[in-house]
C-alpha cells in the first residue's frame, strides 16, 4: 500500500517496531520533517539506533523505548502528522487499547497507517493455541512446532511446482530480498505471541468511534497475513494529503512483503 506525501516541511512522522525504522526516509526524504521511533524492546531500540548510525547520522530522528499501552509515556510525546504502526498492535495482549492509544498520537488532520492481523476464524485460534504452546516449550517441542507450522503454510508449493512444470509457466521473478531468512521469518511467525486477530469490518467500527476516515483498505483476501489500513483523523489543514496519482513524492510504507510470510517485531 501506498501514499503519497508532499514536502513534510516541519511535519512529523511517529513509527512503532523495529521494521518501520527501515523506511524511515518516509520523513526525511519528504522534506526533512521529524521522525520518531519507539520499540518496547530493547535490543530492537539498539538495532534501530545503529540503522540510524549507520546510514542517517546527520537526520532528524528520534529512537528511544517506549511502550503503546503506557499511557504516561505517550502524553509526554505530543501528536504527529503521520503514525506508522505495521504488524505490532496485535502482538501487545491488549490490542484494542493501544489501537485507542495510537489514534491519540494523530495530530488533527493526520493519518494513522496500521496493519492488523486477519481474522481467520477457527485457523486464527488454532494459532493461538500454536503460538502459547510454543513460547512456554522447550527446544524438541519448539522445533516439531516451527517443522510442523512451515509444512502446512507452504503445503501448497508441491502442488504449484508440478502445475508450473506441467504448463510450461516461467520460475516467478525471486521477491525483493528482506531483511530476514525464510527460517528466521518462521521463527518470528511462530514465536509471535501475545496474538490478536481481528476483521476489516471490527477495525472499521473501531475507527468511527474516534472519527477517522478510511483513506485506504488493503486485505490479504480473507487470507493469512495483515490487513492495512489508511486512516484520516478529522480537523487541521490536513499536512498530509490524500493519496493522489498526480503528486510527485512517493513514501512506501508497508514494504513488499509477502502476506504468507509473517514476521514481525513483537
Amino acid at each position: 500500500m501506498y501514499i503519497r506525501l508532499p514536502r513534510l516541511g516541519s511535519s512529523a512522522a511517529w513509527d512503532v517496531s523495529q521494521p518501520a525504522v527501515l523506511d524511515h526516509d518516509l520523513a526525511t526524504d519528504a522534506g526533512g520533517g521529524q521522525d520518531s521511533h519507539r520499540d518496547f524492546d530493547a535490543e530492537a531500540v539498539e538495532s534501530a539506533s545503529r540503522l540510524r548510525h549507520a546510514f542517517a547520522p546527520d537526520a532528524s530522528w528520534t529512537i528511544e523505548q517506549g511502550s503503546i499501552l503506557d499511557g504516561d509515556h505517550l502524553a509526554r510525546l505530543g501528536a504527529f502528522d503521520v503514525v506508522y504502526i505495521w504488524g505490532v498492535l496485535h502482538h501487545t495482549g491488549d490490542m484494542w487499547q493501544a489501537f485507542d492509544n495510537a489514534v491519540e498520537l494523530v495530530a488533527p488532520g493526520g493519518l494513522l497507517f496500521v496493519a492488523l492481523y486477519n481474522d481467520q476464524g477457527w485457523e486464527s485460534r488454532i494459532w493461538t493455541v500454536v503460538k502459547r504452546r510454543y513460547n512456554r516449550s522447550g527446544p524438541v517441542t519448539r522445533g516439531a512446532l516451527i517443522a510442523g507450522s512451515s509444512a502446512y503454510i507452504h503445503r501448497a508449493w508441491p502442488l504449484f511446482q508440478i502445475g508450473r512444470l506441467l504448463t510450461g509457466r516461467p520460475r516467478p521473478a525471486a521477491a525483493r530480498p528482506r531483511g530476514m531468512s525464510r527460517w528466521h521469518d518462521m521463527l518470528d511467525w511462530v514465536g509471535g505471541y501475545p496474538f490478536e486477530v481481528s476483521k476489516p469490518e471490527q477495525v472499521l467500527a473501531r475507527a468511527r468511534t474516534h472519527d477517522l476516515s478510511l483513506l485506504r483498505l488493503g486485505t490479504c483476501g480473507g487470507g493469512l497475513g495483515c490487513n492495512q489500513y489508511l486512516l484520516r483523523r478529522p480537523g487541521g489543514s490536513a499536512a498530509v494529503q490524500e493519496p493522489a496519482d498526480s503528486m510527485d513524492d512517493l513514501a512506501y510504507l508497508s514494504g513488499s512483503r509477502d502476506q504468507a510470510s509473517q514476521g514481525h517485531s513483537r
